[in-house]
């Protein structure tokens, strides 16, 4: 049984350091040379996360059961 050894991955080769490298140096100047527009469009894009937010959580809480129940405590004041 030999054992083949397995290819890099595209970070682990040289070019991808160095990608890697560029954009974490792009990122941090594009950062503290725009940091007023940044901060200016940062409530808008908390607005924005909401609607995103209650698209991927699945709406305000609400739980569908089989038996017509919504109310997550709906069983144990059933069963009391």
């Amino acid at each position: 049984m030999t054992i083949e050894p397995r290819e890099a991955r595209w970070w682990q080769t040289r070019g991808g350091v160095a990608l890697i490298g560029f954009g974490v140096t792009a990122g941090f100047f594009l950062l503290t040379e725009h940091t007023a527009h940044v901060f200016g469009a940062l409530p808008y894009l908390l607005l924005l996360a909401c609607p995103l937010l209650h698209f991927l959580h699945g709406g305000h809480g609400r739980q569908d059961r089989h038996d017509g129940s919504s109310s997550p405590g709906a069983d144990s004041e059933r069963d009391a």
